[in-house]
């Protein structure tokens, strides 16, 4: 084996590794009764996994992690809506964290805010697209603002896991 293929093998295997993480993560948030007093509302918990896997494989390595997330929580916990709805959110974030980053004009927990308050949009543009009724987005300044707040706490969250453990994927990816 080259050591280009060995390094995308570990490459891989440490995306799965992560994947499975942040699948274990919607799990937990699933069987944890979370009420916050309106219907949609989560704490996001596998979203600091996604922010950790952007901060160090980038964007291509992110996508990848939360799609496979996406689905599979999609399959086990969820159905079709809920994975559709989850896409959406899942993948504008991404795209509005990742933006952020290439800025280099935003902290973590401010990438992390957006993310949350985008990954609330996306899901309201699929609401309003099966459900095309005004009355609807009236509840859209409420989920942002849950999306902020849960985006701060995700953000500090995965702050304090890089700064703990970032030396070490560093040197795990170099290998």
């Amino acid at each position: 084996m080259t050591r280009n293929s060995a390094s995308a093998a570990k490459k891989t295997a440490y995306l799965g590794l992560l994947a499975a993480a942040a699948i274990l993560c919607g799990y937990i948030e699933f069987l944890i009764p979370f009420n916050f007093g309106i219907p949609g509302i989560k704490l996001g918990l596998s979203n600091f996994v996604i922010l950790i896997v952007l901060y160090t494989y980038g964007f291509p390595g992110a996508l990848t992690v939360s799609l496979v997330r996406v689905l599979v929580t999609g399959f086990l916990f969820g159905n079709l809506f809920s994975m559709a709805y989850g896409l959406a959110g899942a993948v504008l974030s991404l795209i509005v964290m990742a933006l952020l980053k290439r800025t280099g004009k935003f902290a973590l927990v401010g990438i992390s805010a957006a993310g949350g308050a985008f990954h609330n949009i996306g899901q309201m543009i699929v609401a309003y697209a099966v459900t095309p009724a005004l009355p609807l987005l009236w509840y859209l300044p409420v989920l942002i603002l849950a999306g902020l707040v849960t985006g701060v706490i995700i953000g500090v969250i995965a702050g304090i896991i890089l700064s703990r453990i970032g030396s070490l994927i560093k040197i795990i990816i170099r290998n």
